[in-house]
């Protein structure tokens, strides 16, 4: 066997190749990340074996860096395997005590470690083709997130411009009240508004859900409304409430784009009560192939949701907390996702209340519904059966 390791770098990946006797056939060489660098690689490895079945290749999961290479190589049939950093870099310190971390010992050792790993498993089509829903979903999430921000100025200017209004809707962010303050940005705006025209435009924004006698309730409020007059503020509510409508509809062409892609893969987690495709997606996104992981537990570790460990001597820590390393966004899915599921299906919100009365936190009980949950979204899509509730 012949065992490629590649340090990736925006400009640049330094490359080792060394077979299975620990014989180095190219030691630490740089190539650039260009086609001429891509084909200077591919050449080595032939060299060095002829036949691809005969060849792995080991390199770190770094973001976006490290795409291109990794279509490159599975698209002239190399099996390639992509590391966790974090396991490359305990990996490093088990060698040695120094702290030496540079390019050239980077790609010897995510060499050594594939030559050594048999358990590491190669980057397999499935998670390859996978990579345009990662990047869906977390581009959802950052616009989600910008969107809660912006929404969370509202708030706060409101309660400058009219800071009765929140006290005479449900919410601040219908759609209804958002019309309202775009074109009326303040309660004096709203004071002078005609009734008609402010009736109208509830009515036909709330889908008659407003009428007149709201209408007339909102300016009369206004008018006796403590707040001051500031254009500047005014006009940052109006430009904050148009951003939003902006990520609003940049969301929905997202969540769109998402949809056609789950339809497409067809899993069964989506049969799960309460887990819809804006957390499925970004469930399956980060996983990806289910059968990399040899159980739940490594996808909880991946995840971040394994407590940590302490012991030492007679000491032992009985307070674990959650680790928190690895992907936030799986992280964040399973999490949101055991919330609903147990809102929805009854065994998981029968657990729950189990852990509540137990006295643990509310999210402690959370956490142990989610590791419930992976177990469970693990089975599915290894046997690929559908939810039932015996299940």
């Amino acid at each position: 066997m012949v065992y490629v390791g590649i340090d990736v770098a925006k400009d640049k990946h330094d490359c080792f190749i060394v077979n299975s006797d620990g014989e180095v056939l190219f030691d630490v060489f740089t190539i650039q990340n260009n086609m001429d660098g891509f084909e200077d690689l591919l050449f080595k490895i032939k060299t060095a074996s002829k036949d691809p079945g005969k060849v792995k290749v080991g390199l770190e999961a770094t973001g976006h860096y490290n795409c291109n290479i990794l279509g490159f190589l599975k698209n002239k049939g190399l099996p390639t395997i992509v590391i966790n950093p974090l396991y490359t870099s305990a990996y490093r310190k088990s060698l040695s005590l120094r702290k030496t971390k540079t390019d050239k010992v980077d790609a010897r050792t995510i060499a050594s470690m594939i030559m050594s790993d048999v358990s590491l498993k190669p980057y397999s089509d499935k998670l390859y083709y996978n990579e345009d829903l990662k990047s869906l979903t977390r581009y959802r999430f950052d616009k989600v997130s910008a969107r809660a921000r912006l929404k969370q100025s509202v708030s706060r200017l409101v309660s400058i411009l009219f800071p009765e209004l929140e006290k005479l809707v449900s919410t601040l962010h219908a759609k209804a009240v958002y019309e309202l303050l775009s074109e009326f940005p303040g309660a004096h705006q709203v004071a002078s508004a005609n009734l008609k025209h402010l009736t109208s435009l509830l009515g036909t924004a709330s889908k008659g859900h407003f009428g007149r006698e709201k209408a007339d309730e909102i300016r009369e409020t206004a008018r006796r409304s403590i707040s001051s007059y500031l254009p500047a503020k005014s006009l940052e509510l109006r430009h904050t409430i148009k951003l939003i409508g902006e990520l609003s509809i940049e969301i929905d062409e997202i969540e769109t784009e998402i949809k056609k892609i789950m339809d497409v893969i067809g899993s069964p987690i989506l049969t799960v009560p309460g887990i819809g495709y804006a957390l499925g997606a970004m469930i399956v996104a980060e996983i990806g192939d289910f059968s990399q992981f040899d159980s739940p537990d490594k996808i909880l570790a991946f995840a971040g949701c394994s407590p940590t460990t302490y012991q030492s001597g007679q000491l032992y820590s009985s307070h674990a907390k959650m680790e928190k390393r690895g992907s936030k966004y799986l992280r964040f899915a399973l999490i949101n996702a055991a919330k609903f599921v147990c809102k929805w299906e009854p065994t998981f919100a029968a657990y729950l209340e189990k852990k509540r009365s137990e006295g643990k936190h509310y999210n402690v009980a959370v956490s142990h519904a989610a590791k419930k949950l992976v177990r469970l979204l693990y089975h599915l899509e290894l046997t690929g059966e559908v939810y039932s509730q015996a299940s």
